[in-house]
């Protein structure tokens, strides 16, 4: 074989390990913010569903890998199931995902009890916020914690990583909020991928917004949007919502109450027109027999 010959056998098997991973696995990495649905790829689907069964793989919360799909059909004794299903083109959709979701996802072909080609490996990776407090209002101090939930292959810490994963707290224009910002206590922690965010609340500030975003080589992959409601406005948006339901069900009774009360005074009304009529006879009979 000529020296020509194996440069480009190298540069395909070079490439090829590129496209699919050094064991032979198809990899991909998805971001996505927690509440939302998303749909993890089958790249080593065959043309019937019926042939694909997804695993589920996350150490940290099951001792063992988790069927979720097999051979099309979901299983129904995971924790999950409700909230899965399977695409045409043997995509796995998981409806309203959580930080619990987060974990590698393994897409595998059997024909006859034979696994068939390489499995294809999706890495889903859960953006969530949270807040230490459940009472807002002016006045108080509140953290938000930002953290991206990765199973492997992800780290924020550039010193272990070439993938330049950050997190960032941006305003409601779309700037990132800085250290140098002396209304705001920033902290990061790279090796767990999770960022605050620290602020004393000023009357201006309900209906804020603050966004958490993650990066990758600086592009955006996913954020989420945490917005300031005050307590006092939420209790004034709970004691309208019950003065409303009161008023609903009394213009309720008052509609089928209505035809009742027609008829009954429609009733008495000739009752009263009867006794009326009778009254004359009466006494003209009691003044004959005297």
């Amino acid at each position: 074989m000529s020296d020509e010959c194996r440069v480009c056998l190298l540069g395909l098997i070079f490439l090829s390990s590129l496209l699919t991973g050094s064991n032979g696995v198809n990899e991909t990495h998805v971001f996505i913010s927690s509440g939302e649905n998303v749909r993890l790829s089958c790249n080593n689907y065959l043309h019937d569903c019926t042939s694909t069964t997804w695993i589920y793989n996350n150490r940290f919360r099951h001792s063992t890998a988790v069927e979720l799909i097999r051979l099309g059909i979901k299983k129904k004794d995971t924790e999950s199931h409700e909230r899965l299903s399977l695409g045409s083109d043997c995509s796995l959709n998981i409806r309203n995902i959580s930080k619990e979701d987060y974990g590698s996802y393994i897409c595998r072909q059997y024909l006859n009890d034979k696994q068939q080609g390489t499995d294809s490996r999706v890495y889903l990776h859960v953006l969530h916020v949270s807040s230490s407090q459940t009472e807002i209002s002016a006045g108080l101090s509140v953290t938000l914690f930002c953290q991206l939930y990765s199973y492997t292959g992800v780290s924020c810490d550039d010193s272990v990583s070439s993938e330049r994963i950050q997190l960032f707290w941006v305003n409601q224009a779309g700037v990132k909020l800085t250290r140098s910002d002396s209304r705001y206590q920033i902290l990061s922690s790279s090796d767990h991928c999770i960022i605050t965010l620290n602020t004393t609340l000023l009357n201006e500030d309900d209906n804020r917004e603050w966004r958490c975003e993650v990066t990758q080589r600086d592009q955006v992959k996913t954020s989420v949007t945490y917005t300031v409601k005050s307590s006092a406005e939420t209790e004034v948006s709970r004691i309208a919502g019950s003065l409303f339901r009161v008023i609903v069900i009394i213009v309720e009774f008052a509609v089928f109450a209505a035809p009742t009360v027609i008829l009954l005074q429609i009733i008495c009304a000739r009752r009263a027109g009867r006794k009326d009529s009778q009254q004359p006879e009466e006494i003209e009979i009691n003044t004959i027999i005297e």
